[in-house]
C-alpha cells in the first residue's frame, strides 16, 4: 500500500527525502560545530589571519567529518565550513545576508523567522537559528564588540557593526515572543547625488538646487519616515560642503559617512550598569560649540537638543543640517516645535515658531512611495510667518498619479512655479541659478531603465 501511495504522490516522497537530507545535514553540522568549538582556542583564533584560520578550520572539519562516517559532497562541505565559520566568528544564519549588497534590512523575529528587505520589499527567508540560545549568543556578540551589554536589567541594545550597519535588539521580558534583532544596512560605498538622480530619488534640477543650498550655507531639515532615505540624502549633500570647513557630526549611533575631509564624529553614550555616565546628544551639541565648528550635522533630533540646534543655526553656524522623523513637512515643523518645548523653554508659541523660521531655510521631505521606492516628495522653503502659522512654499514635489500592475508608484517630479526667496542669499555667495529653473513644469526623470 505504501508503494502505491508513493507512485500516486511521488512529490510526497521527494519532499520527505529532501526533509530527511536537511535534517541529516543539520545533525552533522551541529555535531561538527560542537566538536570544533571544543578543540579550537577562540582567543588564539582571533589573532590568526583569516586565510590561515580558514585553512586550519577546514582541516579540522575534514577530520571531524571522517569521524562522523557520513558521506558529504564537496559543495555540502563548503557550505558546512562557511556556516560553521559564520556561527563562530560572525552572526550565524544572517551572516550570509550581510555579504549581499542588495539587502537593505535584516529582520529576525525570534529564532525561527528571518525577513530581508530588497528594493523596498520584504521577503521571508528559510534561514533560522538553531534555538533561542544561539540567537542570544549572536546578540551578546554584537553588544560585546561595541562595549555595551544586554540582559534582563537592560533588555534593549542600539549598536553598529564594523561595516556601519545599525543594529537594534530587544529581548525578553520586553519581547514576548523571543529575542528580536533588526539590522539596517548601509552600502560600503555611500550613494552620491548623481546616483540618487539615476535611481529617481530626485531629478537633476533638484540636485542642482540642493548643491547650491549647501554651498551657500543654508540650514536644512530633512524629514521622512523610517527607511525613507534621510541619512542617505544627508550623506550625499555633505559632499557639497566647501573644502576647508570644519564639520562636526553628532549621532546616537554613528551612521553618517560624510563624503569629505575634516570631519569630527561624536557619538552618544548610554548609562552604565549603575545608571551613570550617560552622554546625550544635547551634551555633545553643547560641547561641539566649543570645538570651533563651521557646520554641525545632527544625525537625527529626538529631544531637547532641538533647541540647542536652532540656537546654533542662529548664532554663527549656518549651513548646519539634521533629520527628523515625520510624515509630512508640516508634521516635521510640529515635531521640532514639540522637541523645543521639551527643553523647558517657557516661551509663547509664536516666539518658538519665530525662532524656527529664522533658523531654518529649507525643508526636504522623503517618503517611500507605493512599491517601496524612495522619493524626495517635497523640497519646501521656510519663508516666514502669517499670524502664528509658519509659511512654507513648495519649490519641487513628486506627484503620484497611480500605481502599475506590480504595485509600483506612477508619477512625476514637478516644479511648483514659485521663485524662492533664498535665491537672494545664493547671489551673496556668488551662486546664480537659471531664471527658468522654477517655472511650473514637469521635470524629466533620471531613472535607469
Amino acid at each position: 500500500m505504501a508503494s502505491m501511495r508513493d507512485k500516486l504522490f511521488p512529490h510526497r516522497q521527494q519532499g520527505a527525502s529532501a526533509e530527511h537530507e536537511r535534517s541529516r545535514f543539520g545533525e552533522i553540522k551541529e555535531a561538527v560545530h560542537r566538536r570544533l568549538l571544543e578543540t579550537l582556542n577562540l582567543v588564539e583564533a582571533q589573532r590568526l589571519p583569516f586565510d590561515e584560520l580558514y585553512e586550519e578550520c577546514s582541516r579540522r572539519v575534514d577530520r571531524l567529518l571522517d569521524e562522523q562516517k557520513q558521506p558529504v559532497s564537496a559543495p555540502e562541505k563548503r557550505q558546512l565550513l562557511q556556516e560553521v565559520m559564520d556561527e563562530i566568528f560572525g552572526l550565524g544564519p544572517v551572516e550570509g545576508f550581510l555579504r549581499d549588497p542588495s539587502i537593505s534590512d535584516i529582520l529576525v523575529n525570534g529564532p525561527n523567522e528571518v525577513y530581508i528587505e530588497r528594493e523596498g520589499r520584504l521577503f521571508k527567508q528559510n534561514a533560522r537559528f538553531r534555538d533561542t540560545e544561539q540567537l542570544m549568543q549572536v546578540i551578546h556578540r554584537i553588544a560585546a564588540r561595541v562595549g555595551r551589554r544586554i540582559d534582563e536589567s537592560s533588555p534593549m541594545l542600539d549598536a553598529r557593526l564594523l561595516d556601519g550597519s545599525r543594529v537594534n535588539a530587544i529581548i525578553p521580558p520586553l519581547a514576548l515572543d523571543g529575542p528580536t534583532l533588526s539590522i539596517r544596512r548601509f552600502g560600503a560605498i555611500p550613494l552620491d547625488m548623481p546616483r540618487l538622480v539615476e535611481i529617481d530619488t530626485l531629478t537633476h534640477e533638484m540636485a542642482e538646487f540642493l548643491e547650491a543650498a549647501v554651498r551657500c550655507k543654508s540650514n536644512i531639515l530633512v524629514s521622512g519616515g523610517t527607511g525613507a532615505g534621510k541619512t542617505t540624502l544627508l550623506n550625499a549633500m555633505s559632499r557639497y560642503v566647501p573644502e576647508g570647513e570644519r564639520v562636526i557630526t553628532i549621532e546616537d549611533a554613528a551612521e553618517l559617512q560624510l563624503q569629505r575631509e575634516h570631519v569630527v564624529r561624536l557619538e552618544t553614550r548610554p548609562p552604565n550598569i549603575e545608571g551613570k555616565g550617560e552622554v546625550t546628544q544635547r551634551d555633545l551639541l553643547r560641547n561641539s560649540l566649543r570645538m570651533r565648528p563651521d557646520r554641525i550635522l545632527i544625525g537625527e533630533v529626538r529631544g531637547a537638543e532641538a533647541l540647542d540646534m536652532l540656537q546654533a543655526m542662529n548664532t554663527g553656524h549656518e549651513g548646519s543640517m539634521t533629520t527628523v522623523h515625520a510624515n509630512s513637512p508640516r508634521d516635521a515643523l510640529s515635531r521640532v516645535e514639540n522637541m523645543v518645548a521639551m527643553a523647558g523653554l517657557n516661551a509663547p508659541v509664536r516666539v518658538l515658531r519665530s525662532q524656527m523660521t529664522s533658523a531654518l531655510h529649507l525643508l526636504i521631505h522623503l517618503d517611500r512611495v507605493s512599491g517601496g521606492r524612495r522619493k524626495a516628495v517635497s523640497i519646501a522653503e521656510v519663508v516666514g510667518m502669517e499670524g502664528d502659522v509658519i509659511t512654507l512654499h513648495d519649490l519641487f514635489r513628486y506627484a503620484q498619479v497611480g500605481v502599475d500592475d506590480e504595485g509600483n508608484a506612477l508619477g512625476h517630479f514637478e516644479t511648483c512655479g514659485v521663485r524662492p526667496r533664498i535665491l537672494d542669499r545664493f547671489r551673496t555667495f556668488g551662486v546664480c541659478l537659471p531664471n527658468d529653473m522654477f517655472l511650473r513644469r514637469q521635470l524629466v526623470s533620471g531613472a535607469t531603465t
